[in-house]
């Protein structure tokens, strides 16, 4: 029996990890991209050592882990740094996703949490695509409550793809800007969606 495989994004403050945790405590099989990418640069693997060798021990913090905001700097102020890192996490995240797949028990529904699936053009490679959809003033509020100022939030906002831009992508569009018992209701709708066997028949039909 095949595994459905859905892809789940949404922006910072969205709500989507929300949405991850409750599609998983119905069954779901979630793989959080996240989480992969941060384990191919674990300490002692090989991915870190790759970025060693291109970047050198500057990206390093003193415990030998990898010092994010170092890295950072380097490659957003140069694209050509910038596709060094993505031509050396790219691949041992896609391998590693694709192992965690394969845990998945027959049938059973694959989530796969991707923050970026716009922005790195994945959604064809999913048979259902969950956007969760928040108003900016709404995720801006909720990044401040998690410790950072507005501009910082407002900047993280304008660095991910647009509302619209994911919308376009969508066959199924969560709107969590209500409460928590209607995202509940509107979870459950999509798990029984999801559970009869739905793929991109939606498209092109979410709710703005």
């Amino acid at each position: 029996m095949s595994n459905l495989r859905v892809g789940l994004t949404g922006g910072i403050g969205s709500g989507k990890s929300t949405v991850a945790r409750l599609l998983a405590d119905r069954g779901a099989f979630v793989v959080d991209a996240d989480a992969i990418a941060r384990e191919v640069v674990s300490p002692g693997s090989d991915g870190l050592a790759a970025l060693v060798d291109h970047f050198g021990v500057r990206i390093l913090n003193a415990d030998g882990s990898l010092n994010r905001q170092e890295l950072a700097g380097i490659v957003f102020a140069d694209p050509d740094e910038r596709a060094q890192l993505d031509a050396i996490t790219h691949p041992r995240i896609a391998g590693l996703t694709h192992e965690r797949y394969k845990l998945a028990a027959p049938g059973q529904i694959i989530v796969h949490d991707v923050p970026l699936l716009v922005e790195l053009g994945l959604a064809s490679g999913y048979d259902h695509v969950v956007v969760v959809d928040c108003p900016d003033e709404i995720r801006v509020q909720r990044l401040v409550e998690r410790g950072l100022t507005a501009a910082d939030a407002h900047s993280r906002i304008a660095a991910q793809a647009t509302r619209e831009q994911r919308l376009a992508v969508a066959d199924t569009v969560l709107d969590n800007s209500t409460t928590a018992d209607d995202l509940v209701e509107q979870v459950d709708a999509l798990w029984e969606q999801l559970t009869s066997g739905i793929r991109h028949e939606s498209r092109g039909a979410a709710q703005p």
